[in-house]
């Protein structure tokens, strides 16, 4: 090829085209966004901290039930022809003679005087008043004894003597539990119920501010499914974003008070909340339930979007083929 011919090739070659960038159906972030975000926001602060709630809940009861369920009290009333030592040591034998008990201790007088000390006083004097003596014998959880039989020995030995197991205080925490627990799914339920709904009315919003690019969009070819995958993306960012944020606040509110808690050991305000709600730490299971929850609360809004977009498409279409209602379109 001579010089000229490659000049005049090179003078007639058409300049590369270029492939322009397409911009996102939905604007990337605007007020509506913004809002949606701080919705989805408290509603995952809500929901982990209802979670984490229920986890302490149940962790309590659980020790509770655990540490009533491993002992039993045996309660000898006072008589003035009772020698309360010798039927106290009398007791203990013959539970400590039963299979599944292991130890047996005697509650002395100081000992029941600091039981009493909250309702009647410091100065308690046991030998003025009434008050049963106790025995608590340690058993074993697994294979407990025969509490009837031993009632029934102690009843004939001992008139004075009564025996609890406990099942009483077990049976109500066990029911305790099982409220708390079904409460807690339920607040979880409306929660999730409530920002379902945010969604699906912050998608139709989206759709009614776009719904001229959506339907040129559609009606030059575009597949419903890739209107959805882009509304998808646009709320999976935004369900991210605000789970997120909820999520590790709730976090940060369990490890503050579990902060304050270990900061705070031997105090009144400790004892008593150490008392009606254990301790304030969720765990490590807490903590992947928190994140498990982040990632639900985000799937369900990407999951709401996608199918709020394709059924109101569905609904374009139809209206586009009545042609009685070409003029009407959904909101």
């Amino acid at each position: 090829m001579s010089d000229r011919d490659a000049g005049h090739e090179a003078g007639t070659r058409r300049p590369e085209m270029r492939v322009r960038p397409t911009g996102p159906i939905v604007p990337p972030t605007n007020i509506q966004s913004n809002a949606l975000a701080v919705v989805i926001a408290i509603m995952a602060f809500l929901a982990c901290l209802t979670l984490g709630g229920v986890s302490m809940v149940r962790a309590t009861a659980a020790s509770w039930q655990s540490q009533i369920s491993r002992e039993i009290t045996i309660q000898i009333k006072p008589d003035d022809n009772l020698d309360m030592n010798a039927a106290l040591s009398k007791a203990r034998e013959l539970a400590l003679s039963f299979v599944g008990t292991r130890t047996g201790q005697i509650m002395d007088e100081d000992a029941t005087a600091r039981l009493l000390e909250p309702w009647l006083g410091p100065d308690l004097d046991i030998k003025e008043l009434p008050v049963p003596r106790l025995v608590v014998i340690t058993i074993d959880e697994q294979n407990p004894p025969d509490f009837d039989a031993m009632r029934s020995i102690l009843k004939e030995n001992i008139p004075q003597a009564t025996l609890d197991d406990h099942r009483t205080w077990v049976d109500r925490l066990v029911s305790m539990a099982q409220t708390t627990v079904m409460i807690g799914l339920s607040i979880m339920g409306l929660v999730f119920g409530a920002m379902i709904l945010t969604v699906v009315f912050a998608t139709r919003g989206a759709l009614s501010g776009n719904r001229h690019i959506v339907e040129v969009l559609h009606f030059v070819g575009a597949e419903a499914s890739f209107v959805g995958k882009e509304f998808q993306k646009h709320f999976l960012k935004i369900s991210l974003k605000g789970s997120a944020a909820g999520s590790f606040a709730a976090a940060m509110v369990f490890a503050g008070l579990s902060y304050w808690q270990s900061r705070s050991l031997a105090t009144p305000e400790n004892d008593q909340a150490a008392a009606l709600f254990g301790t304030f730490s969720v765990g490590y299971g807490g903590y992947l339930g928190i994140f498990a929850t982040m990632l639900i609360i985000a799937l369900l809004t990407t999951v709401t979007a996608r199918l709020t977009v394709m059924r109101t498409i569905h609904e374009i279409d139809q209206i586009r083929s009545d042609p009685a209602r070409t003029d009407i379109l959904p909101d």
